[in-house]
């Protein structure tokens, strides 16, 4: 328990929360057990209902919440507060678990990726999607694999486009960028190499550029592919790599209202996958003479674990299943979700050290562990805290009875249309 009370001290999350103004100054609510309860209840939570979330936090506090008394405290207050510990855990807690290629020539490496979150059809004003009478929002990460952090997240509507997110700079030296399709542009290529960084991207089917030197010589008569453009050749070639220097023309920013067309130079990596007859294509401006074909294919291969990390939170944590109309509940889902991720990492990381060193945990099946037994350590927290929730037993019946007096439950109402069919 000292583990997790030292990532999120109780002393931190009240004083955070009075300068957000997220608590009332009769400390009726009491913030630490609200935040534990988000935290353990997104994971153990089967439907991830906000009922769901006031019973782990009334078995939790000393005092309970009415429904009311609890769904007036999801303000957008509530979420910038979540937001603003989701970055404070950042920088304490390793995600994802591991990346298995030596990346000691670069900084750091670098991951961009985005993944797309279905909501609720009335949130379609705020949250855009790019189908009609839909809404979407979608979550923006930027992942170091080399440190196992997360550096930065963004929540958008579903129509932002990735690249936009991605921001270049004086940050980028020394660090390896990988990118997926959606982040493809040779103005940012060229921006990232301007700034003494690295990158590996793979390259569109649409992006066709020059061939302007091949980097690898082949014996006898091979096919000679200088001034020809990539695609253009990729089907008729069987050897086993590509590696070609290769020129694109991009558009510069706008400068003084105008854009000036501008040229570079990168290198394109061609390695064949023999079960589909074909190349998978990546550019780059890694030097041949440090970094062979089948060392870009490897290190792209990294790009898996910002995979894995969207498909744990969607699979284990449900993070696309929100059935809200309110778009700050939306967001306090979202950074909850990512709460209980980092949460569960940071645990991961002290079952580690206390475990055998050949003891293997896979993420996924740790994250299925840790929510099979989320209920208990929120259990266990609330006791270490000091808290003494209200008896069972008066949870049971306060939880179970009727709220509405006004609305009718579904015995009284037959009972009362078939009273008067027995009388007569």
């Amino acid at each position: 328990m000292r583990r997790l009370t030292s990532l999120f001290p109780s002393e931190f999350l009240e004083e955070h929360a009075e300068e957000l103004g997220v608590v009332e100054r009769d400390r009726k609510l009491q913030i630490p057990a609200f935040v534990w309860a988000f935290v353990f209840g997104f994971a153990a939570g089967e439907g991830r209902t906000l009922a769901d979330f006031r019973r782990c936090y009334n078995s939790t506090a000393d005092k309970t919440l009415s429904p009311g008394g609890f769904y007036q405290r999801l303000t957008p207050t509530l979420a910038e507060y979540f937001s603003d510990l989701v970055e404070a855990a950042l920088d304490e807690v390793a995600v994802p678990d591991s990346v298995d290629v030596d990346v000691e020539r670069f900084r750091d490496v670098m991951i961009a990726d985005g993944t797309i979150l279905r909501l609720h059809e009335l949130l379609s004003e705020k949250y855009k999607s790019r189908y009609e009478e839909q809404a979407g929002a979608k979550l923006h990460l930027l992942q170091n694999a080399t440190e196992k952090t997360i550096e930065r997240f963004d929540i958008t509507h579903e129509k932002t486009h990735d690249s936009t997110m991605f921001k270049t700079g004086s940050w980028l030296q020394g660090r390896l960028i990988l990118f997926d399709l959606a982040y493809f542009k040779y103005r940012r290529f060229a921006l990232i190499d301007e700034n003494d960084g690295y990158f590996v991207s793979r390259l569109k089917q649409n992006a066709n550029p020059v061939i302007t030197k091949e980097l690898r010589e082949w014996r006898g008569d091979a096919i000679r592919l200088e001034g020809r453009q990539i695609h253009d050749v990729v089907d008729d070639l069987y050897r086993t790599y590509i590696d070609v220097e290769v020129e694109a023309e991009f558009k510069r920013g706008l400068y003084n209202g105008t854009q000036s067309l501008d040229t570079k130079r990168f290198r394109v990596v061609g390695v064949r996958n023999e079960d589909a007859d074909d190349y998978h294509l990546y550019i780059t401006n890694l030097p041949r003479e440090e970094f062979l074909p089948s060392d870009l294919a490897t290190l792209y291969r990294c790009r898996w674990e910002v995979e894995l990390l969207f498909r744990e939170l969607k699979t284990q944590y449900e993070l696309d299943e929100f059935d809200t109309a309110d778009p700050a509940v939306v967001e306090i889902l979202v950074y909850a979700a990512l709460l209980s991720l980092l949460v569960s990492r940071d645990l991961l990381g002290l079952v580690t050290e206390v475990a055998d060193d050949e003891i293997v945990f896979p993420p996924e099946r740790w994250a299925a562990t840790f929510r099979s037994h989320a209920q208990l350590i929120l259990s266990k927290l609330g006791e270490f805290l000091g808290y003494s929730p209200q008896p069972l037993l008066e949870r049971l019946i306060e939880d179970a009875q009727k709220i509405h007096q006004q609305r009718p439950i579904l015995q009284e109402t037959l009972a009362t249309a078939t009273q008067p069919r027995c009388e007569s």
